[in-house]
């Protein structure tokens, strides 16, 4: 498990009958343009939300566990209920809220499956402002930059409006996006682009009119972990690992994945491995999940 192969050299000798490899200049599901970013591997199609490739696998991301993680709505129903014409945008999900009878059936449905789907849908009406920016699936815009972004301009409404205003690079709201903590200029372009696409915003809107995004708690300036760097590792017994980390991020901490010399302190759980190991070296502070609820209050 410890060799990379490397290649040396190509025996031409050996090869017959290859053909040069050529990348498509189009999309083989929409037939819009296939562009190749300078500096960049990938050809990406430029079709979004046209392309029903595209729209697919957005609202997989979409109803995904760290977006609206709703209930009984997995890929493989979010792909069936694409392919028979019943949703084809977010806001489509929830219009699921009012089609009991069509749900009932289904193959495989009933009653209970059914009612049980409904609940989940409306259980998410009411959302997290950053779980609705990450559920977009906006091109570099992961968990934690839907977090800074939520916690910068507090509303769907003030982020749509500074992207509007940002689409001129000269505009004062270009520079305040792009001062951001760990959001640079290609990443801020990404997100004024797709927020100003007139097939993406509708979608947006539509959203809205199903939705109430919760603005994010004010993060605490006075906390004795405010500006640090922690890690969580191993099995904690008082929290799940995503209470631990928003309660954290509540506090004015920033949590990492891993250990680095930048790392104030690491709060090791059971079983806790190689992160733990990894901060002894680093001689970082290492506290038991007992000793972290008693420096943050409980």
């Amino acid at each position: 498990g410890d060799v990379i192969p490397q290649v040396l050299d190509v025996v031409m000798e050996k090869r017959h009958n290859t053909k040069a490899s050529r990348f498509p200049d189009t999309c083989r599901i929409c037939g819009s343009p296939a562009v190749r970013p300078e500096g960049e591997a990938v050809r990406r199609c430029t079709g979004a939300l046209s392309c029903s490739a595209q729209a697919v696998e957005r609202l997989k991301h979409f109803v995904s566990r760290d977006a609206f993680d709703i209930d009984g709505l997995g890929s493989t129903l979010v792909q069936d209920l694409f392919s028979d014409g019943i949703i084809h945008a977010p806001a489509d999900i929830f219009a699921l809220s009012q089609e009991k009878d069509m749900l009932m059936a289904r193959e495989g449905w009933g009653d209970v499956s059914a009612q049980n789907l409904i609940n989940a849908i409306n259980a998410r009406r009411d959302i997290d402002l950053d779980r609705v920016i990450y559920g977009l699936g906006i091109r570099q815009i992961g968990q934690a930059t839907a977090k800074l972004l939520a916690r910068h301009y507090g509303s769907m409404e003030a982020l749509l409006k500074a992207a509007e205003h940002a689409a001129d690079r000269e505009h004062p709201a270009w520079a305040e996006l792009t001062e951001i903590d760990q959001i640079g200029t290609s990443m801020a372009n990404d997100l004024v682009t797709f927020l100003n696409a007139e097939s993406n915003r509708k979608a947006i809107d539509d959203l809205l009119k199903e939705i109430t995004p919760i603005a994010p708690q004010a993060v605490a300036q006075d906390s004795p972990v405010s500006g640090k760097t922690v890690v969580f590792t191993g099995t904690l017994t008082q929290m799940s690992r995503a209470e631990a980390k928003a309660r954290a991020e509540s506090l004015g901490a920033k949590v990492a994945g891993s250990v680095s010399a930048k790392t104030d302190m690491v709060v090791v759980g059971a079983d806790a491995g190689s992160k733990a190991r990894k901060a002894e070296e680093l001689g970082v502070t290492i506290l038991s999940e007992d000793e972290w609820l008693a420096m943050i209050g409980g």
